[in-house]
C-alpha cells in the first residue's frame, strides 16, 4: 500500500510563495486545507514531519497539477489523500473531511490507514 497525498494547490517556488501569502492573509479562503493543517507559513509543520518519518512506506506527495499530469482522468475534488494499490487509487480521505479535520484527527487517521 502506497499512500499518496494531493494538495490543491499547483507546484513550483512562485505557486509556494503565493500559497504562502495567501493562508497569511486570507487563510479562509485558501483552498487546500491539506496545506493548511501539514504547513506553516513557509516551512512543514514539525509534528508531521516527525510522524512521516514512522510511517512503514514512503508516502507520495504531488500538487494539484502533477497530479492533473499522471491521473489525467481523475475527476476527484482536490485536497484529497488515494491509497494506491497495483496503480489503482481509491481516495481515502476526501477534500471535505480534510476540511474539518486538525493535524491530530489527520495524523490518527493515517495512523488507522496501516493498522487496517
Amino acid at each position: 500500500m502506497e499512500l499518496v497525498f494531493v494538495y490543491n494547490a499547483n507546484g513550483g517556488k512562485w505557486n509556494g510563495w503565493l500559497d504562502s501569502m495567501h493562508k497569511t492573509f486570507s487563510p479562509r479562503t485558501y483552498p487546500c486545507s491539506l496545506c493548511a493543517i501539514t504547513y506553516g507559513t513557509f516551512v512543514i509543520e514539525p509534528e508531521w514531519e516527525n510522524f512521516l518519518k514512522t510511517l512503514p512506506s514512503a508516502p507520495v506527495f504531488l500538487h494539484k497539477d502533477e497530479f492533473e499530469t499522471l491521473y489525467p482522468g481523475n475527476k476527484t475534488k482536490l485536497p484529497a489523500v488515494f491509497k494506491r494499490e497495483n496503480n489503482v487509487l481509491n481516495v481515502v480521505i476526501p477534500a471535505t473531511e480534510l476540511n474539518e479535520i486538525n493535524l491530530q484527527q489527520l495524523i490518527s487517521k493515517i495512523d488507522s490507514l496501516y493498522k487496517l
